[in-house]
């Protein structure tokens, strides 16, 4: 089986950053997993002295 793969990165807010606005990612992954998509992996990019600057989230689904 071959896949296609998809990549969303969603940038963190707040002064200290770290913060995600989870309704816009909840949205997102419901988006993507009525078009099939399935998620395998989510990670956060670090910015310094332990910030999180985005978070990043991994999706494939079988080629049609």
């Amino acid at each position: 089986m071959e896949w296609e793969y998809k990549v969303i990165t969603m940038r963190t807010e707040g002064f200290m950053g770290g913060k995600v606005d989870i309704s816009e990612l909840e949205t997102a992954l419901n988006n993507l997993g009525k078009e099939g998509w399935e998620l395998t992996a989510a990670f956060d990019t670090n910015e310094g002295y332990g910030r999180t600057r985005d978070v990043v989230v991994l999706f494939k689904r079988p080629m049609s």
